[in-house]
């Protein structure tokens, strides 16, 4: 079907949204309904943003995934993490998606209303630990231009692209045993080169995963 006259004309999201590699992804997102997770009394919520962009600068159009080093900081529990861009919800936030479209600017410069595209949200998840905050967090899923510029905050020691297939390697998920604080924790963890990503984020990169069809 040829496009109405009067319909507006395509954006660049508009086509990478219909991306044969991008669009099974939005068409998973537009019906999924995702688990929620009420807080209780003491419980913070947060947002998390999986920023999707599609390299076509290779003989195969590639989807990737920003990912984020946070800065490290005194009794933050997080430091040094590899992560996704986000942070807690403030009172000021009308809704979850106001947080996420915030924290990524803050930490990114990425302004996800020019930029990008929200897609929708996976399952909550908390910690499973006692000894981390008690927090809520939904993660995002969003697509973002190619050339989007990105500038850090402080909070951000380091930032990489990685490809979606990289993670879908089986050789790169694996057991590893980390030296924490309260002592030795075999955790589940996707390596990437010299990063180790592993706790919420392995938990949410996994739930993204699960979305795409086999490759």
């Amino acid at each position: 079907m040829s496009p109405h006259i009067d319909d507006p004309p395509m954006t660049e999201l508009d086509r990478i949204a219909r991306h044969p590699v991008v669009e099974p992804l939005a068409r998973a997102m537009a019906v999924r309904a995702p688990a929620r997770v009420e807080p209780d009394d003491v419980a913070r919520r947060a947002a998390v943003a999986l920023l999707v962009r599609l390299d076509e600068t290779r003989d195969e159009a590639t989807p990737q995934l920003l990912l984020i080093k946070r800065a490290t900081f005194e009794g933050d529990p997080w430091s040094g993490h590899v992560a996704l861009p986000g942070g807690r919800h403030e009172p000021a936030d009308p809704t979850l998606e106001r947080t996420v479209i915030r924290e990524t600017w803050e930490e990114t410069a990425i302004d996800l209303e020019r930029d990008g595209r929200l897609l929708g949200c996976l399952d909550d998840v908390a910690p499973r630990t006692p000894v981390l905050p008690p927090i809520i967090i939904t993660p995002f899923v969003a697509l973002v231009r190619y050339d989007v510029d990105i500038v850090a905050s402080p909070e951000v020691a380091e930032w990489f692209w990685v490809d979606v297939a990289a993670l879908r390697d089986p050789a790169v998920s694996r057991e590893v045993v980390l030296e924490l604080a309260t002592g030795p924790l075999a955790v589940m963890s996707f390596q990437h080169g010299a990063h180790t990503i592993w706790g919420l984020t392995e938990r949410i990169l996994r739930q993204f995963l699960s979305l795409l069809p086999d490759a």
